[in-house]
């Protein structure tokens, strides 16, 4: 569903602004969620913000039905900001049991620093494809290991790939050529082209604050790069939750494999509702796959859907 030049805005304002801006749909969604969290059930916080994006949704479909009128964008917009906050609220609170705080600064110890940059940079914040037998070696050494990700995602690093995890995406590949949606950094474009993958990085380039967008990874949405490109293969890294381009991979009709790299925790990453509604492709979560994916206190799980036509 395409979103208005409005609500992009939404996406680009933090948890605080949006709760200035719109503090009685805020005071509804703090309300919700807490009461969600009191249950100590992940599935429970899910339901909640699948019913924020039902409620959002709804109010897009008026938006367009009524082809922007000015009115109707004003009543949506403190809907569309409560899923947005309820994604922002849910991401602080997973934030804060993973460091134990939510705001300050965050910082590895010299000792914790150097392995960490050993393990898994080439230099600077510059991803490298990781050992995973030196990884397994030395993690357990890394003091502050639930530092990391709360650091490197601020630069839109989601997660890191080990020398196993590429090989075996580039299997999975093989000669198709394929696409890879939101490539942000260009990191694992870069991999997946090193293993021999026939591959075209695209990215909206929305993050252009966080994220430092290479020449190779070309700025085109994800529905243009579908259309223009055609792929066999799609691969896709920490897709944003709930976003509106997954359910176009499963609709594009040259599309044999999809690939997603994301987090079992359906607020974190992806379109959930797309991967259980579409009927042209079978597959889901390839455990194998999932833990070669890094460091393994996200929970990530990778996804894999073949065209049903291709099945035997």
């Amino acid at each position: 569903m395409k979103r208005s030049r409005q609500e992009r805005s939404l996406s680009q304002l933090s948890l605080e602004e949006l709760m200035r801006r719109y503090p009685e749909a805020w005071a509804r969604t703090g309300e919700a969620l807490t009461a969600a969290l009191a249950t100590g059930r992940a599935e429970s916080v899910d339901a909640l913000l699948q019913r924020a994006r039902a409620e959002a949704n709804a109010w897009r479909a008026r938006v367009a039905a009524s082809r922007g009128n000015p009115q109707v964008l004003r009543a949506a917009l403190p809907h569309l900001a409560a899923e947005r906050m309820g994604v922002l609220a849910a991401q602080r609170t997973a934030l804060a049991a993973a460091v134990g705080k939510t705001e300050g600064t965050y910082r590895l110890s010299l000792w914790s620093g150097a392995l960490v940059q050993l393990l898994l940079f080439r230099r600077g914040l510059e991803r490298k494809p990781v050992s995973l037998k030196l990884f397994r070696a030395l993690w357990p050494l890394v003091g502050q290991r639930r530092l990391l990700m709360p650091l490197v995602q601020q630069r839109g690093i989601y997660c890191f790939y080990s020398r196993e995890l590429v090989a075996a995406l580039a299997g999975l590949v093989g000669t198709r050529p394929c696409l890879e949606l939101g490539a942000g950094d260009g990191t694992l474009a870069r991999f997946l082209r090193a293993a021999g993958v026939a591959l075209t990085a695209v990215d909206d380039q929305s993050w252009s604050g966080r994220v430092t967008y290479p020449e190779d990874v070309e700025k085109l949405d994800a529905r243009a790069a579908l259309a223009k490109y055609s792929p066999r293969a799609v691969v896709c890294s920490w897709p944003p939750p709930g976003n509106t381009f997954e359910r176009l991979v499963f609709k594009t009709p040259s599309v044999e494999l999809y690939v997603v790299i994301g987090s079992r925790h359906r607020f974190a990453a992806g379109d959930a509702l797309a991967y259980e509604r579409q009927d042209r492709f079978v597959g889901g979560v390839d455990e194998g796959l999932s833990s070669l994916v890094l460091p393994p206190e996200l929970d990530p799980a990778v996804l894999v859907f073949r065209r049903r036509s291709l099945e035997s």
